[in-house]
């Protein structure tokens, strides 16, 4: 549904995109990571068409954003960066301006989407009166008229309570379940991609590092969290075990490594042991381990 190829782009000479690549499948939520800087609002900006690329190309649903612009967009709902209203006009008046500028405004379908998102008691506040939930649940309102078949969200969730988190998770996935939608989510919140997302992708320094399904990060090798004084002496246990430290503290071993065998070493080398907790790997592990640079 959503195909980015070989994408290249430069600002004053730095790349910020070096020939990033993915492919996001019809119905299925796809994540975008990546450290401030990394390239991620350049890539959904250009596959907006709001930046122009330098390089490659980007097509929804087979039809090109950068030749074919508008017949392309027709296809995408989008919430980038900061959305922007004007506070003194109210929720109603906004929408019917800011939908109208790429097409008819369907009051009627206005009014079901208003009620999906929880803004039919606010809808004629001036939006200067809404709280930044109300804001964000106003912009994907404005986001899914008229309906879309992709949706772009570009750190929605940015600035949420708790419970506003939960509310947009629930309704994207909700959204999924009942339109078929797909969605490209742009987040710092690990694990509400971790929730909500099919497959991740992470861009590093303008790199396309790493592209897997959630459900398949398990590493099949042993993880253990491994507490214990003196800490030289855990160590050497940990090296002959062949342990190898990975970002977060989770140290992995051969998968025939048994436990116990571990700890009865810890012991007998004389250490106090305190802790030894089977980890899974995570996307947090995931993301430590491809958005460090490469030291050398």
């Amino acid at each position: 549904m959503l195909r980015v190829s070989n994408l290249r782009k430069c600002f004053a000479g730095k790349e910020a995109l070096k020939g990033v690549s993915f492919e996001v499948e019809k119905g299925e939520i796809y994540g975008l990571l990546g450290h401030n800087g990394a390239g991620k609002s350049t890539t959904v900006g250009i596959i907006l068409g709001m930046v122009s690329a330098d390089g490659g190309e980007v097509e929804v649903g087979g039809v090109s954003v950068l030749k074919e612009h508008t017949a392309a967009l027709r296809k995408v709902g989008a919430i980038f960066e900061a959305p922007a209203f004007y506070d003194y006009m109210s929720g109603w008046q906004n929408l019917k301006i800011l939908v109208g500028l790429s097409g008819p405004f369907d009051e009627k379908a206005a009014r079901e989407i208003v009620g999906k998102v929880g803004l039919s008691d606010r809808i004629n506040s001036k939006v200067g009166s809404y709280s930044h939930g109300m804001r964000q649940r106003l912009a994907l309102a404005q986001a899914l008229l008229p309906e879309p078949e992709v949706l772009l969200l570009d750190e929605p969730t940015d600035g949420l309570d708790p419970e506003g988190i939960k509310w947009f998770r629930d309704f994207i996935l909700s959204l999924r379940e009942e339109r078929g939608l797909t969605v490209l989510f742009n987040s710092h919140l690990l694990s509400e991609v971790e929730l909500m997302c099919d497959r991740v992708s992470i861009i590093r320094g303008g790199e396309h590092v790493f592209q897997g399904r959630v459900n398949d990060l398990r590493d099949d090798r042993l993880g253990l969290r491994i507490q214990a004084e003196p800490v030289h002496v855990r160590d050497e246990v940990i090296k002959r075990f062949r342990g190898e430290p990975m970002p977060g503290g989770r140290i992995v071993f051969p998968l025939e490594t048994k436990v116990s065998e571990i700890v009865a070493a810890l012991v007998d080398s004389g250490a106090e042991v305190s802790e030894v907790t089977p980890v899974r790997r995570s996307l947090e592990d995931v993301y430590l381990e491809y958005s460090k640079a490469p030291s050398g």
